[in-house]
């Protein structure tokens, strides 16, 4: 299996890569008042809102660095009625993919009831690689804020979000 690496602080992360509809440059956000921790806001897709979470704010408290290598990770993730809906992940340091097998991962043995997101860990020589589950990132109360249903009907035009419209 194909995975794309990633950081939060100096730990690693995999995200399985047939589960990504695109890698994108960090663009502006426009920010939502009163957001819970980790939703960083949300940017215009090809006319669309798309909401983005902050990894590094949802696990460690703290904003990712904006570094060159800093990315908008896009993904689906199932609203609460199953369908599939765009996901933007910001995350730091996605700079490279790599193969490996399901089965070189191992569980952990902890489970974190606030990061059902955190899959089972590889160990290479480089440190552990953990598995993140993109698909359970969002609380229930989050999914249901992120994707109801009228900011999934109300197109986002690039003069009312504040900025150009991405060309990916």
């Amino acid at each position: 299996m194909l995975f794309l690496l990633f950081q939060l602080g100096k730990d690693r992360y995999a995200l399985e890569a047939r589960r990504i509809v695109e890698v994108v440059s960090l663009v502006e956000l426009k920010r939502l008042p009163q957001a819970p921790k980790g939703v960083a806001g949300i940017f215009n897709y090809h006319g669309q809102p798309v909401p983005v979470i902050d990894m590094s704010e949802l696990t460690l408290g703290c904003s990712a660095a904006e570094r060159l290598s800093t990315r908008l990770i896009l993904v689906h993730h199932p609203d609460s009625h199953g369908r599939n809906r765009l996901l933007g992940i910001i995350a730091e340091h996605v700079t490279q993919t790599v193969r490996l097998e399901s089965h070189q991962f191992r569980d952990t043995g902890v489970q974190i009831g606030a990061a059902p997101y955190l899959g089972p860990v590889l160990m290479d020589a480089l440190g552990p690689i953990q598995w993140l589950y993109e698909q359970r990132l969002l609380s229930e109360p989050v999914r249901n804020l992120l994707f109801s249903e009228s900011m999934a009907l109300a197109p986002l035009s690039a003069e009312s979000a504040g900025q150009p419209e991405t060309g990916q």
